[in-house]
C-alpha cells in the first residue's frame, strides 16, 4: 500500500509446530496462507513419520511452496531439532539461505546494525532476546513500515515455542533504554 501502513498491529510471529516458528515481512494475506499450509503439511509429516520434521526440511518445504507459487512475503523460519537450533531465510520466489542470524523487512538495515554489533556465539536465551528487542526497536524507530510494538518468541529444546508476554518485553525495553 505504498507508504500507508494499513494495520500496525499484525501478528508477525507464527507458531508452526512446537519446535518451529516463522516471522514474516510483506503481504499478510500471503504469509497467513503460507503459514496455514506449512502447519498442515508439517502436522501430516509428523503423523506419517512419527517424528518431528527437521528445521532444514521444513524450510525446504516452504521454499518449494514459494517457488511453485511465488508470494509477496519474505519469511524467516527457525527452530530446534535433533541437530540443534537453526534459522533460514526464504525469499518470495523460494530461495532458501541458512545463517546464524537474519533480519528481514524494510527495517532490516537498521536491525542489522544492532545484530552485527551484538550477536556472538553461544549467547544465552536472555542475551539473544535482549539483542532481538534492541534490533526490532531500532527498526521501528527509524522505519515507518516496521509498524509498532515488539513481539518476541523463543523456541528451545526444553520448552519448545514460547511467546514472551507483552509485559516481559516492555520490562526488557525499559532496561535497555
Amino acid at each position: 500500500m505504498g507508504n500507508l501502513v494499513a494495520h500496525k498491529v499484525t501478528e508477525k510471529i507464527f507458531k508452526i509446530d512446537d519446535y518451529l516458528a516463522a516471522t514474516i515481512a510483506g503481504s499478510v494475506a500471503d504469509a497467513q496462507s503460507l503459514m496455514k499450509i506449512m502447519a498442515a503439511e508439517i502436522s501430516l509429516y509428523k503423523m506419517r513419520n512419527r517424528e518431528n520434521i527437521s528445521v532444514e526440511s521444513a524450510s525446504a518445504l516452504a521454499a518449494n511452496l514459494l517457488h511453485s507459487s511465488p508470494a509477496y512475503v519474505q519469511t524467516l523460519l527457525g527452530g530446534v531439532d535433533k541437530n540443534g537450533a537453526s534459522i533460514y531465510s526464504l525469499d518470495p520466489a523460494g530461495g532458501m539461505i541458512k545463517d546464524s542470524y537474519i533480519s528481514t523487512g524494510s527495517g532490516s538495515t537498521f536491525s542489522y546494525g544492532v545484530l552485527e554489533d551484538r550477536v556472538k556465539q553461544n549467547m544465552t536465551i536472555n542475551e539473544a532476546v535482549e539483542v532481538a528487542i534492541r534490533a526490532i526497536k531500532a527498526a521501528t524507530e527509524r522505519d515507518t513500515f516496521s509498524g509498532n510494538g515488539i513481539l518476541v518468541a523463543t523456541v528451545t529444546k526444553d520448552k519448545g515455542f514460547e511467546m514472551l508476554p507483552k509485559e516481559e518485553v516492555d520490562e526488557k525495553l525499559k532496561e535497555i533504554t
